[in-house]
Order: structure tokens, then C-alpha cells, then sequence
């Protein structure tokens, strides 16, 4: 009740201004034309408003929800189709799917009431000229849709020239656009100098920052406190500035929170390494701290329950941790199994003599050179079974 007292009382405060203005011959309107502006101007603002919604829905692809949401940033304001339609026209001329525009649409709306030929194009020519290819330009740009939104000038180029002071070659540079997410251009100039200072004092050499830049260049992107934070936990822990694995642990570290670390510490436990295996195993291997939990599990439990190896062995060589268990993991060990069975090779062979060579090297030691005695391998290498058809599938070959 006492609201609406208040409501009324400033709506005849604003009357009485209004009608005392054209009473000294101010403004000589009538106050019944500034309630009828008033609403006439929301009126418009909800047709606006509607049209919009409605464009990026049948123009954009994007859902009533997606639509509702987009529609509400401010920079994102037309009254008629000619200007967005002109800009979906370049992006489709340019290769760009609906998928993509609408993902463009969802992360930088503004992008589709920029001017086309001034704004927008110029980017393309910059990125195609730089070694982007035309059917890779959508891809980066979906993905990192502030390369459109954001100045040519004093954005992209500086950026450009960043990274190409420190990697040399444009194939190299197109290769770290393309691995940078759009959160992480925000900052990427702004931060880029100073924690490149912070690596170089700590005497990362100049190949080993390259190789952080082209793998990870997010790294890059994070406020200087937590970056040097990050570098003085891994000096602590002993690991070698000289070497790339001291960049993957840093890595490994500055994504990491404490509750997710301390998690994966007890999921390693739990699978049977000891405090001393699960130190070495993120020595050798940092990212045997990021794998998922179904990931360790699968690979742990086949490796141990299925195969007979230790978490030890496994703690030995923790890159194996990152394979793949159905493509590399499942198919040569079945190889494994089958010459057990026939007594061509010993039981005791070693974990990393298995997994670690190279699809040629173990296609020589294990397969060709025991075909003659087992004409099968290659098939049952190619195979790709499941892991419940593994048992019963080597034992067919005991009578062989």
C-alpha cells in the first residue's frame, strides 16, 4: 500500500514539473503525450526485443533458451535484418556452419551487428595470411570468438607478433591459436611478458617455454602471483628446470585444486600403490594426476586382476597410465597371452617391454617375428576385442 502511495506521488511530481515547464512555455506539451511516450517507448523496446529473439532463433540457430539469454546483452541491439544478415552471409561465405555461427553467436552475440567489410573481413585476411587455412578458419574462430570481437589493430596482431617472437614460425603460431581457448586471449597479452620474465629467471630454457606455449598456452594466461607460485612449488619439489617434464608438472600444479589433488591421491592408494610408487609416478608422470578416475580404474584393474603385473611395475612406468586401454593397452597384451600360452616367450616379461615401444618396434618383436608359429597374431592384434572376450579367445589358440 505505502509503495504505491510513493509510486503515485512521484508520478504527480513528474507531472507537476512537466505541466509547470510548459506552463512558463518550456516544453508545451500536454502531460497525457509524455504517458503516451512513455509507453509508446516500451512498446517499441519489447517489439525490439522480440525481433531479436526471434532472429537468433531462425537465423542463428540457436534455441528459445540459448535466445532469451543472448538477447539480453546490451551491445546486441537492431531494429532490421540487413546488417546481421549481411554479417552470417560473410561466415557462410567463409565456410562457417550453423553450428559454428551459433556457438559464435552465444559466447560474442555483438559479432553479428559489426560492419562486415570494415570489421569483420579484415580479421580473415589477417588470420588466412598468417597460415590459417580456409577450411581452419571457422574452426579457430568458433572456437575463439573474441578473434572477431576485439580490435585487429591493437588485439590480434600484437598477439600475433608475441608469439611469433617467441616460436618463430607462423605454422607454429597457427597451431597455438588454435589450442587457445577463448577465456584465455582475454589475458594473454596482458600477462604474457611477465610470466615469460618468471620462466626466464628461474632458467626454463627458450625450447622448453616454446613447448609450453604450443601445448598449453593457457598456462600462460594465468595472474603472475599464482604463475610464480606455481614455478616456486615445483622448484621445491625438486624437479629440473632443464627438463620439459618440470613444465608439465608446473602445469599439472597450477591446474590443479588441493581437494582434487588430495582425491587422486587416495583413488591411487586405493588401487594399491604405496605413498613412495605415487611420488614416483608423478615425477616421471605428471599428468598421471589429471587422468579420470574411470580411466586409472579401467586400466589399473586390467592390468593387475587381468594380467598379473603390479602396481609397482606400473609406478615404474607411468606413461602407461596415459595410453589407450582398448587401442593400445587390450590388443597387445592379448598378443602377450597367446605367445605365453604357446611357451614362445617367458610370463615374467616386463610391463614397459610390452606397452612403452612404438606400434612398429612391437609389430617386429612380437607378431612377425613369431607369425610363422601363430599365422592368427595380426588378426587377433587388429581385432580390438573387449576385455570378456579376451580370456576365451587366447584359449582357443592352446591347442594351436
Amino acid at each position: 500500500m505505502f509503495g504505491f502511495f510513493h509510486s503515485r506521488l512521484a508520478l504527480s511530481k513528474s507531472v507537476y514539473l512537466f505541466v509547470s515547464n510548459a506552463q512558463l512555455g518550456v516544453l508545451p506539451f500536454h502531460p497525457a503525450f509524455i504517458i503516451r511516450s512513455f509507453s509508446s517507448t516500451i512498446s517499441s523496446n519489447l517489439n525490439e526485443h522480440s525481433f531479436i529473439i526471434s532472429y537468433l532463433i531462425n537465423s542463428c540457430g540457436l534455441t528459445l533458451k540459448s535466445a532469451q539469454s543472448v538477447s539480453k546483452n546490451r551491445s546486441l541491439r537492431f531494429q532490421t535484418p540487413e546488417r546481421p544478415d549481411s554479417v552470417l552471409r560473410l561466415l557462410r561465405e567463409h565456410g562457417f556452419t550453423i553450428s559454428q555461427i551459433s556457438k559464435i553467436v552465444k559466447i560474442r552475440p555483438e559479432v553479428i551487428v559489426l560492419h562486415p567489410e570494415k570489421t569483420l573481413l579484415p580479421k580473415f585476411e589477417f588470420l588466412l595470411s598468417i597460415g590459417v587455412s580456409k577450411s581452419g578458419l571457422s574452426t579457430l574462430v568458433s572456437r575463439n570468438p573474441d578473434l572477431l570481437a576485439r580490435s585487429l589493430e591493437r588485439f590480434l596482431i600484437p598477439t600475433y607478433e608475441i608469439l611469433k617472437s617467441l616460436l618463430d614460425s607462423d605454422k607454429k603460431v597457427v597451431v597455438t591459436l588454435n589450442r587457445m581457448k577463448n577465456r584465455s586471449l582475454s589475458f594473454f597479452q596482458k600477462r604474457f611478458s611477465n610470466n615469460l620474465s618468471t620462466l626466464r629467471g628461474r632458467g626454463i630454457s627458450q625450447s622448453s617455454i616454446s613447448y609450453l606455449v604450443t601445448q598449453s598456452p593457457l598456462t600462460m594466461s594465468y595472474e603472475m602471483g599464482k604463475f610464480a607460485e606455481g614455478i616456486e612449488k615445483v622448484m621445491k619439489l625438486g624437479f629440473d628446470p632443464s627438463k620439459a617434464v618440470f613444465l608439465d608438472a608446473f602445469r599439472v600444479l597450477l591446474g590443479v585444486s588441493h581437494k582434487t589433488w588430495e582425491h587422486k591421491i587416495e583413488v591411487y592408494r586405493k588401487l594399491g600403490f604405496s605413498e613412495n610408487e605415487i611420488s614416483t609416478s608423478f615425477r616421471k608422470f605428471p599428468k598421471c594426476m589429471v587422468l579420470s578416475d574411470k580411466k586409472l580404474i579401467g586400466i589399473m584393474d586390467f592390468l593387475v586382476c587381468k594380467m598379473g603385473w603390479q602396481p609397482a611395475d606400473v609406478a615404474r612406468v607411468p606413461t602407461v597410465l596415459g595410453y589407450s586401454l582398448e587401442k593400445r593397452i587390450m590388443p597387445r597384451c592379448s598378443i602377450v597371452r597367446v605367445l605365453v600360452l604357446k611357451g614362445l616367450i617367458k610370463e615374467d616379461i616386463r610391463l614397459s617391454t610390452v606397452l612403452i615401444p612404438s606400434e612398429k618396434l612391437f609389430l617386429k618383436r612380437f607378431i612377425i617375428k613369431y607369425q610363422e608359429h601363430v599365422p592368427q597374431l595380426l588378426d587377433i592384434f587388429q581385432n580390438q576385442m573387449e576385455v570378456a572376450e579376451l580370456g576365451s579367445r587366447i584359449s582357443g589358440f592352446e591347442n594351436v
